[in-house]
């Protein structure tokens, strides 16, 4: 059968979706946005290593760190959901089966980042 699609929707890579290349910036996007996030996450671990309880709870009483945590926490379980849902795709072929595992990956997703949320609002607000 002949491709009815315009020369143009073959060059723009348009698919049934017409998501086209959306989902491949989101993760490019998150990835180089994760590496400034997690080396402060890291020399922000090192800086404490061997702390006490109390002088770890006063440092993330600080804004500018809960607020570094938080997008860490907010990014990387994005970057996550992203690229477990292309092995999905990728690799699961019973339709029935991958849409409930990409919707145990989003809900997985929102619960570690719920949890994780949580858990930092607790250490930086005190309770």
């Amino acid at each position: 059968m002949a491709d009815m699609r315009t020369p143009l929707a073959k060059v723009r890579g348009l698919g049934s979706a017409h998501e086209g290349t959306d989902h491949f910036w989101r993760q490019r996007l998150t990835a180089v946005a994760n590496i400034p996030l997690f080396l402060f996450f890291v020399g922000f671990l090192v800086s404490l290593n061997g702390a006490d309880y109390a002088t770890v709870r006063q440092a993330l009483a600080n804004p500018f760190v809960t607020l570094m945590f938080g997008l860490m926490i907010f990014s990387g379980l994005y970057h996550m959901r992203l690229g477990m849902q292309i092995v999905i795709e990728d690799y699961i072929h019973g339709e029935g089966l991958k849409l409930a595992l990409i919707m145990l990956n989003t809900f997985f997703c929102i619960a570690a980042g719920a949890a994780s949320a949580y858990a930092l609002i607790r250490l930086a607000f005190g309770g």
